[in-house]
């Protein structure tokens, strides 16, 4: 009987259809925390600006940022932070803000970066539901957070009373005496706590440690060889609060020892003239930032010639072919490469990169290839059966970059990843016989607005609230310059006398700006599936029809 169970079980791993990496794996170190594997041999770069803002000019030299790494975690200690402590980091994107994070890290902490654009209301929803013990923002959000009753760091030049400021922080730290580490930090221990909507749409801390950024540096920058590091230049756009920029962005810079062009929004102008006084060669972006690219006139006020940039990335958004297309004949010789990624995988998952070793980039609306030290799988969505090549299916990861899992959340943790260590991300593609993986569509009914995810069943939530609404359903309208917008079908109650418009504004005074509903349709009854789901695909198939019109015009109306 025993033999026929280990049979059993023996052919049914043999059927599964796993995938790994063409390319050799890579070591990750065991003993380095994050900070220490990001700022390692910066005393050899000692000099070399680490990262400048954009627009002031601002810089931080490796040395500063090493020495202010190290004050500033010898300044949480001080102030009574442990490990295992979450600090929320609610800043737009400036120059100090890696050395923020990596402090926090360094002194044993749990770095969580929150969207400063955030509602209030959004802001201390994240910072309770983490357990936050202390907050670093600015002037300008310091009204969203101080009624939180926690300490505040504040950074800039803005004073308010009860603040504690990042300036005499520092120069305190400097002044003390030597610093007394209670517990060291070691790989294994949590190192950040972003916030994703994963695939079910509420917004959720994904807890991941050292070990898991280090792990996902050392595959997403397997190719980047000897004679590379210390030579990019890295256009910091994409916000720092999300894994993205952390990771992608800065860590990744970081680690090689490249410069960080740091800018806290998108301006065309100022993005035109920051690719070239800061001569940046590398640019994380998303489609809207690449259409505007291609269609603003202003981009004729430039003489393009003078750029340095050598390539592109797009995430976070899907990029259309015939966008694609105008890029590269506008600015050839720029790669455009296009990544995959998740929080919850501790950011890249799949990519194009530029590997040389035989087999180049690959192919165009694809978004990668298996990094090394990965294994992806697709499954079929109702039956979980793993799929061969050229079969659509779930992507399904396991790596050492899989998170721990939800903080306080056991169930969406056990059902995002299994009892096997795979992470089910709730998309749907395939992988060629090349290797490549296509994208093809989302089981999850995440909204991607300029790259940002919006969750649905938020947006419903808050509609839900307002006391003249019976029934709502948020989906996805596509949108030639956003990608998609959060539209809305919206059951009113019989005496309700508010507009449309009155709608959409009441959506507005409760999120983040890029979380508004951007068009509203009242409607006799919300269309849903005998189990009890919004049948959201069809709400968008009667709007478009509605509308009488494709996605290009929607974004205008209401």
């Amino acid at each position: 009987m025993m033999g026929k169970q280990e049979h059993e079980t023996f052919v049914q791993e043999e059927e599964e259809y796993i995938f790994q990496s063409q390319f050799p794996a890579v070591p990750v170190p065991d003993n380095l925390t994050l900070p220490e594997f990001v700022l390692q041999e910066a005393e050899l770069f000692a000099d070399k600006v680490a990262l400048v803002e954009a627009i002031t000019g601002k810089e931080y030299t490796y040395k500063q940022v090493h020495h202010d790494t190290q004050r500033f975690a010898k300044a949480l200690r001080s102030l009574g932070l442990r490990k295992g402590c979450v600090v929320v980091v609610a800043l737009p994107n400036v120059v100090e803000y890696a050395v923020i994070a990596l402090g926090i890290m360094s002194a044993g902490g749990v770095f969580s970066g929150a969207n400063p654009q955030g509602h209030a209301t959004e802001i201390q929803k994240q910072v309770e539901d983490a357990d936050a013990k202390l907050i670093v923002t600015n002037g300008s959000s310091y009204d969203k957070v101080k009624g939180l009753n926690l300490p505040i760091i504040v950074l800039g030049d803005d004073r308010v009373a009860g603040a504690i400021y990042w300036d005499d922080l520092l120069a305190a730290a400097e002044r003390a005496g030597p610093d007394m580490v209670d517990d060291a930090v070691n790989q294994n221990d949590l190192c950040a706590l972003p916030y994703s909507s994963g695939t079910t749409g509420t917004s959720k801390g994904v807890m991941l440690t050292h070990r898991n950024l280090v792990a996902n540096l050392c595959s997403s920058l397997f190719s980047v060889g000897p004679h590379m590091v210390g030579q990019f230049t890295t256009l910091g756009l994409m916000p720092f609060f999300h894994i993205y920029g952390i990771t992608g962005i800065c860590c990744a810079t970081l680690r090689n020892k490249g410069k960080v062009v740091v800018m806290e929004r998108f301006e065309l102008r100022t993005f035109l003239s920051a690719l070239i006084t800061h001569e940046v060669n590398f640019a994380p972006i998303v489609p809207p930032i690449m259409l505007a690219l291609v269609k603003n006139p202003i981009v004729e006020e430039f003489d393009l010639q003078l750029l340095k940039l050598k390539a592109v990335m797009t995430a976070a958004a899907p990029l259309a072919p015939d966008l694609l297309r105008a890029f590269e004949e506008k600015f050839p010789g720029v790669q455009v490469q296009e990544a995959y990624g998740l929080t919850e995988h501790s950011c890249i998952t799949l990519s194009h990169g530029d590997p040389k070793q035989g087999r180049g980039s690959a192919k165009k609306n694809s978004v990668g290839f298996i990094l090394p030290n990965l294994e992806i799988k697709f499954i079929h969505p109702d039956t979980g059966r793993s799929l061969p090549r050229n079969s659509p299916g779930e992507l399904c990861v396991r790596s050492q970059c899989v998170m721990l899992g939800y903080y306080k959340n056991k169930e969406e943790t056990e059902r995002t990843i299994d009892s096997k260590g795979w992470l089910h991300t709730g998309d749907i593609g395939y992988i060629d016989d090349d290797g490549d993986i296509f994208i093809v569509d989302r089981i999850k009914e995440l909204i991607k607005y300029k790259g940002f995810q919006v969750a649905p069943a938020e947006l419903e939530a808050t509609l839900l609230s307002h006391p003249s609404i019976e029934d709502a359903a948020v989906f996805p309208m596509p949108d030639e310059e956003a990608g998609e917008i959060p539209a809305a079908c919206v059951v009113m109650s019989r005496n309700a006398t508010e507009s449309e418009e009155d709608m959409m504004k009441y959506v507005a005074s409760n999120v983040a700006t890029y979380k508004r509903v951007r068009v509203v349709h009242f409607v006799d009854k919300i269309p849903k599936s005998p189990s009890g789901k919004i049948m959201r695909r069809l709400l968008r198939e009667n709007m478009m029809k509605r509308l009488g019109t494709t996605s290009h015009k929607v974004a205008h109306i209401g």
